[in-house]
């Protein structure tokens, strides 16, 4: 039973406020890797330590979200979300305050993680329980959008904060943004009425046996884990990549600055997340997926070699990475949701954010050790961490064809 908004706030303006506080709560998401080149020397980190950093932030998500999201099963969506966002402000807060180094830096990055756990899916399941059918799709891709938009431009506005004032006042503007999403949901948006238990015998909360055995679901989920590996490892080590490129081609005064490229990196993965969804439609969701896989493959494995040729080159091709990995996005997320049994829907959405963001948390990691491994930052050891992202996904895309999941309802080939 869907609930409807109270208090006279109509549907569409509470997907518009909604919205709104995701773009000032996530716009803080990727100010760490944005600066990742600044804070290297500046701590004296390591590669690994440096990516360990990165990482920690999705593995507390990747911990904490399978609770948080199906909480709001039994638990109003809007207090989880709440709960989430002040996860969030306490950690940029602290990190503009507190973080001088290592450990501290870790500390915090995870308790921001917590935060992403607690607003990425309750902020859509906040809205999928307070919008009637037909405003349901349009939210759907509006919430969607201020995700990617506002992790888009988490890179361009650290960089300018930062220019302008320090890193550190630039993660405290972080935190009160977030502060603003906080009192916009706590003040505007209604609570849901108390929801029913689920239905369905036996049905138990945090029971995910049956969300393992169905093979379909499974099958788009382990490909999001990848995926999300993936996008993570481009995303959080991007600007790190530019700039050594910059760097080493005497291309530092280019006017096309890292954080800049992976701002445009963003929003054209979000049009790309967009489009790759409709065409799955029209050309069949297993395919769309395997030929946005095996571009992965080529695109991934080269770009460490060819781009880091030249500053051009290598934004012409981190640009055109962005838009294959992001091309299946949506699709696989909906394929595992579509696929799911409806009762269980919930808990396979959360089994499915786990096994990405469990993805998300290898690999910057993984880039991190590599570098290291191979005595730095070199073309030859971005060439190698790159290949290792592609042989993963060569890999994943071997298992998806094999496991052969189903279509949805209203895909082309549905019934092959």
């Amino acid at each position: 039973m869907q609930h409807k908004p109270v208090r006279g706030l109509s549907g569409g303006r509470l997907v518009a406020l909604v919205c709104a506080a995701q773009v000032l709560v996530q716009i803080g998401a990727f100010f760490w890797p944005a600066l990742l080149p600044t804070m290297i020397p500046l701590w004296g980190l390591t590669n690994s330590e440096a990516g360990w950093i990165t990482a920690i932030f999705y593995a507390a998500y990747m911990v904490a979200v399978p609770i948080l999201v199906t909480l709001t099963d039994r638990v109003d969506a809007k207090l989880v979300y709440l709960f989430g966002v002040g996860c969030t402000i306490a950690g940029h807060l602290l990190f503009g305050i507190y973080a001088d180094g290592f450990w501290s830096a870790l500390a915090t990055r995870a308790l921001a993680g917590i935060g992403w756990a607690g607003t990425y899916m309750t902020g859509l399941k906040l809205l999928a329980d307070q919008v009637d059918a037909k405003l349901m799709s349009r939210a759907v891709t509006g919430h969607a959008a201020s995700i990617g938009i506002s992790g888009a431009l988490s890179f361009s506005c650290a960089g300018l904060l930062a220019g302008f004032y320090g890193w550190r006042p630039a993660f405290i503007v972080a935190g009160l943004s977030a502060g603003a999403a906080w009192s916009i949901v706590a003040l505007s948006v209604p609570r849901r009425s108390q929801p029913a238990p689920p239905s369905g015998a036996g049905l138990k909360l945090f029971d995910f046996r049956p969300v393992f055995r169905n093979r379909s679901a499974m099958a788009y989920s382990l490909a999001y884990c990848v995926h999300t590996l993936e996008m993570n490892a481009l995303r959080g080590w991007g600007v790190a990549f530019l700039g050594f490129v910059a760097i080493s081609t005497d291309a530092a005064a280019t006017r096309l600055s890292p954080t800049f490229v992976l701002t445009a990196l963003g929003l054209i993965g979000t049009a790309a997340s967009v489009f790759g969804n409709e065409a799955s439609i029209r050309l069949g969701r297993r395919r769309l997926i395997g030929i946005a896989m095996f571009a992965s493959v080529v695109v991934g494995g080269s770009i460490g070699f060819v781009g880091s040729l030249s500053y051009p080159a290598a934004v012409g091709l981190l640009l055109l990475y962005g838009f294959i990995v992001w091309l299946d996005s949506s699709s696989l997320t909906a394929g595992s949701a579509g696929t799911a049994e409806p009762a269980r829907r919930g808990a396979t959405l959360a089994v499915h954010s786990t096994l990405g963001y469990a993805g998300g948390f290898v690999g910057p990691l993984m880039i991190g050790l590599i570098l290291d491994l191979a005595g730095g930052m070199s073309r030859a050891a971005w060439g190698a961490a790159f290949l290792a992202v592609a042989i993963l996904m060569l890999l994943a895309l071997a298992a998806f064809w094999l496991i052969r999941p189903r279509e949805l309802a209203g895909d082309r080939g549905e019934r092959g």
